[in-house]
């Protein structure tokens, strides 16, 4: 008998207690029954994997009448996640900003504290001293019900290293090759995840609408900069590192306007906030891009470019076509997908969606415009912080509570 042969069960065994917590994370409450239904499991299967999962206290029990509201006869018995079986800790590091939450083992926030930083003037040991410090209050003032803290994820812009958990380059500070993972992991005792935002977005998206967002789509961040996080049959696309597509910094018009990346051409450099209010306010094309944008004074040039025709709305076309250059290069490589706008310019997608559309339509092989499946998502936090935490919560569920696994081994 091979190894592989040997091995096999405890891998069925594995994927299986996957299923079922994945089923109750998705849903709440489950009865034993319902957990068949959705794992297609055997009910022996579940009725042993749940007995174990009860007795290792990963999950409880209790009577709910929302789960047997529809039978008939005795209740039976709903199934949920212990929230108290462990704590994640969530970092975003976004532009001169720290936003660190703490979440139970449902998914439920516990605590969560913003901090403004100036990251672009800040060093890799302020930044760091400033992500522990919230850290630390978060924690020692975290419920007495509240789990040991047992994994952190941290969503950051820039490229990132997964096997290292560094953050290799950011716009958002003059320091590179930040180990965030290192000094973390060794101050809490836990392993530490650091992935792009855009990474973490389309995470999000696949457990928000897991029919929509299934084996192919491309989520594309709208900010100060473009990004992009792109799923192939149903995994996410990495490069040599993790970071998410370099969508940004592909290549819209050679020789082109200067991008924050200091390269010339860049998609970004037509379509980020600061491309688009560097061409309103007239100036040229290779000034050097502003640091930081005025949420206020973006919306405010958005509301001229609806109102007439004129050079805010030039800008936003502009944008449009870098964009859609963009998804037609992209789409000639892989078949078209779905997208997914997210962040302050998916609120402006209007003044953007005709030319957009215009250029895509020409990639080759692909059918009528209107086809192409487009969803917009202003508000880029909140999917970053889901999908950091259910990378945590996926971390705990494949790694530290999996069969053979020493249940609590973090102590924080």
């Amino acid at each position: 008998m091979s190894i592989d042969e040997i091995a096999r069960p405890d891998d069925v065994r594995r994927q299986n207690r996957r299923l079922v917590l994945t089923a109750l994370r998705r849903h709440g409450l489950l009865s034993r029954t319902d957990i068949v239904a959705q794992t297609g499991l055997s009910p022996s299967t579940i009725s042993a994997i749940t007995t174990a999962l009860i007795s290792e206290g990963i999950i409880g029990e209790s009577r709910e009448s929302d789960v047997t509201s529809n039978r008939r006869g005795r209740p039976q018995v709903a199934l949920a996640l212990n929230p108290a079986i462990a704590t994640v800790a969530i970092v975003e590091l976004a532009l001169n900003l720290v936003h660190v939450v703490l979440y139970d083992y449902k998914g439920q926030m516990i605590a969560e504290e913003f901090r403004r930083v100036p990251t672009l003037e800040t060093t890799a040991e302020s930044l760091i001293h400033s992500i522990c410090t919230m850290l630390d209050n978060l924690i020692d003032c975290r419920p007495s019900s509240a789990g040991q803290l047992m994994h952190i994820s941290m969503g950051v812009q820039g490229v990132t290293d997964a096997t290292s958990a560094t953050m290799l380059w950011s716009p958002i500070t003059p320091d590179t090759n930040i180990a965030f993972g290192d000094v973390l992991s060794q101050r809490y005792g836990v392993d530490v995840a650091v992935a792009n935002d855009c990474n973490m977005i389309a995470e999000a998206l696949r457990w928000i609408d897991p029919e929509y967002y299934a084996k192919d789509f491309a989520a594309v961040l709208l900010s100060h900069g473009i990004g992009m996080g792109l799923y192939l049959k149903g995994k996410p696309f990495l490069g040599a590192h993790s970071s998410a597509a370099e969508f940004g910094h592909m290549l819209h018009l050679p020789k082109g306007a200067l991008c924050r990346c200091g390269r010339h051409g860049c998609i970004e450099a037509y379509a980020s906030d600061y491309a688009i209010l560097r061409t309103t306010s007239g100036q040229d094309e290779n000034s050097q891009p502003a640091q930081d944008v005025d949420p206020s004074t973006f919306t405010a040039v958005a509301n001229r470019a609806r109102a007439a025709d004129g050079e805010e709305r030039a800008a936003f076309q502009k944008a449009g076509q870098a964009i859609g250059s963009g998804l037609r290069s992209l789409f000639s490589l892989i078949d078209p997908v779905p997208v997914a706008f997210v962040g302050p310019g998916a609120g402006v997608f209007d003044l953007m969606e005709e030319e957009l559309r215009d250029v895509v339509s020409g990639t080759s092989g692909w059918g009528a415009t209107q086809d192409l499946s487009i969803r917009c998502y202003p508000d880029e936090h909140p999917l970053i912080l889901q999908g950091c935490m259910m990378t945590s919560l996926l971390h705990l569920d494949t790694q530290v509570f999996a069969p053979g696994e020493t249940l609590l081994k973090h102590a924080v």
